[in-house]
């Protein structure tokens, strides 16, 4: 395992309670832009930043897996002198945080875990999309990303967002992609779920093709002891920008829920 010094924003009262974002693969730290002013207004430090290979993070040689992201988040905490944190995750990032609930439970006050999978196949198909990305760039999979991200409903009523995420996939680095494309093609947290005791909310869209309820949050709230799932209409694979009202409230809850 060996880290990196990822991009970072931190907005929010200095001593607030802590609470990491860790982004999708193709996205960054602005994807979680409608959860910040909601928790910092409630007194949290909210702490995003870009995965390694993405964003204004470094790109470094591949290949990656799972612990090389969590380690970067235990950089991250270390860094920001932070010794406990909540950790809100989607997708990739929910799977850095279950490596972390598995590994590094110590430092975390909850985990919420959001449109994510700890057993995400099939591996050919991340194995595809790398070759891809390497082969055309990351505009080859923008407009095919986002319509996995956000419902057919959504992107009719909001073409100035969706030009926007299409933006945001196509300007993400191209070996950064693959290189998380190939973490997520040998990922298996299975045997992993049973090992977290952090207080854990699963929460799925609705209407998420990538990774729906059944079986994927499922099978993690079912796998973490004492966790529990909540599903949210009306939201495709990005769930807490296409419902950030609800989304947030569920993070809220989760995150307050032991003060």
């Amino acid at each position: 395992m060996s880290s990196v010094r990822v991009h970072r924003v931190v907005e929010g009262p200095a001593a607030g309670p802590v609470v990491v974002f860790s982004n999708s693969i193709g996205s960054d730290h602005r994807m979680w832009e409608p959860q910040v002013a909601p928790l910092t207004e409630r007194g949290f430090r909210v702490v995003r930043y870009d995965t390694r290979g993405h964003g204004s993070s470094p790109v470094p040689p591949g290949p990656y897996d799972l612990a090389d992201l969590g380690g970067d988040v235990l950089g991250l905490l270390d860094d920001l002198g932070v010794e406990r944190a909540h950790f809100v995750g989607l997708s990739l990032g929910g799977m850095t945080g279950m490596w972390l609930g598995a590994h590094a439970a110590e430092l975390l006050s909850s985990l919420t875990l959001c449109c994510t999978s700890a057993l995400l196949g099939p591996p050919e198909m991340w194995a595809d999309r790398a070759r891809l990305v390497r082969a055309e760039g990351t505009g080859a999979v923008a407009e095919a990303s986002v319509g996995r991200w956000v419902t057919p409903g959504y992107a009719q009523a909001h073409p100035d967002q969706i030009a926007y995420l299409r933006e945001m996939v196509a300007g993400q680095p191209d070996e950064g992609y693959a290189g998380c494309c190939e973490v997520i093609e040998r990922m298996d947290l299975t045997g992993d779920l049973p090992k977290i005791s952090v207080p854990t909310l699963v929460i799925a869209g609705a209407d998420d093709p990538s990774t729906p309820a059944e079986p994927h949050g499922r099978v993690i709230a079912d796998g973490i002891p004492g966790a529990r799932l909540e599903v949210v209409a009306s939201a495709a694979h990005l769930g807490s920008y296409e419902q950030p009202d609800e989304f947030t409230r569920l993070i809220l809850e989760r995150i307050t829920e032991d003060q």
